[in-house]
């Protein structure tokens, strides 16, 4: 999760969310939080802009540096740091939500396997139809004038005396 959609979950400004962070950056490896790219932000970016309001300078919407991004670890420490209930509530919520989609993508993984094995059944049937579907080719008539005439016999059989 972003710290945009975070700081809004508990009720604080993304700056003092971050700064929250920087204070105890300890708590806060590389597979809790990381910065985003420049490319990644590209891709989030949509979901970061107002509908009415305007955003600043540089196509950021008036961020100096990149959004950072909480793993599920980074959340629940992030409520830690907080120190607040609503930090908490927010917290519980939140562990239940990735419960949830972890749930979710395990039986979402199985369905995934049985459609690709489907798939490939799938692929063999069409291509059996395909090659019975497909007209046997022609032959070729040659190019040019032809004349059809009866051949002529070369060894003709003598009559007995």
């Amino acid at each position: 999760m972003l710290d945009v959609h975070l700081a809004e979950l508990y009720n604080v400004p993304t700056k003092s969310l971050n700064l929250a962070v920087k204070r105890n950056q300890k708590r806060f490896p590389e597979d809790f939080m990381f910065r985003l790219t420049e490319e990644e932000f590209q891709k989030v970016q949509p979901l970061l802009r107002f509908q009415i309001e305007t955003s600043k300078t540089d196509n950021r919407g008036g961020r100096r540096y990149m959004p950072f991004a909480f793993t599920e670890q980074g959340v629940a420490m992030l409520s830690s740091v907080l120190r607040s209930d609503r930090a908490v509530v927010v917290n519980i919520e939140i562990m239940r939500a990735f419960v949830q989609l972890r749930e979710f993508l395990s039986t979402h993984k199985e369905v995934v396997q049985k459609l690709k094995e489907h798939d490939k059944q799938i692929q063999l049937i069409f291509e059996a139809i395909r090659q019975l579907t497909i007209p046997p080719e022609k032959p070729k008539r040659s190019i040019g004038f032809h004349v059809e005439e009866p051949k002529a016999v070369y060894n003709a059989k003598r009559k007995s005396r």
